[in-house]
């Protein structure tokens, strides 16, 4: 028996891992990334305001100290012995991470992924993020757009343990591919989403590079914090770049003319509809099998979360573009993939 089957069995007995159907004001979501990463901070408000708007107990974020998946699970253990009754996660590991699901599923405790998936077969309701690779393709065609249609492109991405970078990397080269040799991918540098490998790597190109890269697509937060910088340090507004997330670092850039574009995500809007999914399923919903799932690689149960590409005309308002983007998938969200009857 593994210590969170234990943690499990001892609170069953005193009503905190109960089965059955459950109030809403007893649901207790934890959102759970898989480490410390500026990309997630949107959950905490996203929580605060879930659990305000839907009366809930608490939806609250807690991040582990490091990206290990044993130090992601050890914090889900403590946290469903401290009465959280429904877990969010960013997957720690795409496979390694079902085994723990797959405990809390024995216990009645509903568990979602988000931001990225776990592998199917899975015990996780669904996974609702970002269709990265439609994100990554549709960025890169804002650049190749931008670029003239010809060119030569850099591409800087994540860590290569998130399952989401591999569908970026994907993404970008189909983009490419259809170009038809005009534009010509001539370096990725992946594993670079922490300050000091992106400072290092992306800095190393662009000083022995520069003049032979026309555009640069980055697909991962601190890449394109690191990049904007960069360009703007060197005064480079001929590369064209198209980056991703909300950063006030890159959005100043995109302000400045040293950006071309960014494709936002929408971190807020997973951690508030999967709260609000969470509580639904614990207070009674099941998951339609017949819902207008998306399919990728890793699962069948996948639902878009959104996704906008932001310019200099909208970079002022992007906060706007975010929220419009979480109210339209909310507006159908329990139809489309609940049964609350």
């Amino acid at each position: 028996m593994t210590r969170l089957s234990t943690i499990c069995k001892t609170l069953a007995a005193t009503a905190l891992c109960l089965s059955g159907i459950a109030n809403a004001s007893d649901t207790k979501v934890a959102l759970v990334p898989g480490g410390p990463h500026p990309y997630f901070s949107a959950w905490e408000q996203a929580g605060i305001d879930a659990a305000k708007d839907f009366g809930l107990e608490a939806a609250d974020y807690k991040v582990p100290t490091a990206w290990e998946l044993n130090l992601q699970n050890e914090l889900i253990e403590s946290l469903v012995s401290g009465g959280y009754n429904a877990i969010l996660v960013f997957p720690g590991d795409a496979v390694g991470t079902n085994s723990t699901l797959s405990e809390l599923d024995d216990f009645d405790i509903p568990t979602a992924a988000l931001a990225g998936c776990v592998d199917d077969p899975t015990t996780a309701k669904f996974c609702l993020g970002t269709d990265t690779g439609h994100s990554a393709y549709l960025g890169t065609k804002e650049l190749i757009k931008a670029m003239g249609g010809k060119g030569n492109i850099a591409h800087f991405t994540g860590f290569l343990v998130d399952p989401n970078t591999k569908l970026r990397i994907a993404a970008v080269e189909k983009a490419v591919a259809e170009t038809n040799g005009d534009v010509k991918i001539i370096q990725v540098l992946a594993d670079i989403d922490a300050p000091q490998p992106a400072d290092e790597k992306i800095n190393a190109l662009l000083a022995a590079r520069a003049d032979d890269i026309d555009g640069i697509v980055t697909t991962a937060w601190v890449p394109a914090v690191v990049a904007s910088t960069a360009l703007r340090n060197i005064g480079d507004k001929r590369i064209v770049m198209v980056g991703i997330d909300h950063d006030q670092v890159v959005l100043d850039a995109i302000a400045d003319g040293f950006v071309h574009g960014t494709m936002l995500q929408n971190p807020y809007g997973q951690g508030y509809i999967g709260s609000f999914a969470m509580d639904k399923i614990r207070s009674g919903c099941t998951v339609k099998d017949d819902a207008p799932w998306k399919t990728t690689a890793q699962t069948t149960r996948f639902i878009d979360s959104g996704t906008a590409f932001v310019g200099a005309e909208e970079v002022k308002n992007y906060v706007e573009a975010m929220k419009a983007v979480t109210t339209k998938v909310m507006e159908t969200f329990e139809g489309d993939f609940l049964n609350c009857s």
